[in-house]
């Protein structure tokens, strides 16, 4: 079992989306024996944005490291995401890598009968938080943007484990991160499910 770990969060230790997704990829490894974690930290080490040059894979050596963030993700059985909620949104260093892994021919393809999503059979947890509450709102393009992304991609498992209201005061901080603790001890049966 492969399990792709992703962090984007731009706030370092202070970070929710970090110790949430610790926080998940801890309860993996504690229930699924030999289990394989790759790490990658979007913020530390951003993936540049895409360009047109980039697009047309004019360099070869950005071409190879495109090649290589595909492939990390289709070898995933699992993919795992800290995905905070910047100005409504995800961080743009995770749409660079988003970016990476919707390939035309690889992730999806166009037919007559519409998009085929070609990367299904593989889990997506989002650990999301947000300093203000957002959840249902008409202003929340975050979780709903993953989810249909990755459904666009084939992926019709995708689970949020959410903080939200992080912003508003330390005890809502408090509270949210422990909700959000609270939800992944409740996902974390099914995750032995899903494999």
């Amino acid at each position: 079992m492969k399990l792709l770990h992703l962090d984007s969060s731009a706030t370092g230790e202070s970070s929710v989306t970090r110790e949430l997704s610790a926080a998940i990829v801890a309860q993996y490894r504690a229930t699924t024996p030999g289990l394989e974690v790759q790490y990658r930290d979007l913020d530390r080490n951003p993936l540049p944005h895409l360009t047109g040059a980039r697009l047309a894979k004019a360099d070869p050596a950005e071409a190879e490291v495109a090649e290589q963030v595909l492939q990390q993700f289709l070898d995933a059985d699992i993919v795992v995401i800290g995905a905070p909620m910047y100005n409504f949104a995800i961080p743009s260093t995770l749409k660079a890598w988003l970016d990476r892994v919707t390939v035309a021919g690889r992730t999806f393809r166009y037919t007559a009968e519409g998009p085929q999503g070609l990367a299904g059979g593989r889990t997506v947890i989002v650990a999301s938080a947000r300093g203000g509450l957002h959840a249902g709102s008409p202003n929340d393009f975050q979780e709903p943007y993953l989810r249909m992304l990755f459904g666009f991609l084939g992926i019709d498992d995708v689970r949020i484990v959410r903080a939200e209201g992080v912003g508003l005061s330390p005890q809502h901080r408090a509270e949210a991160i422990a909700a959000a603790l609270e939800q992944i001890r409740e996902v974390a049966p099914e995750l032995d499910k899903a494999a």
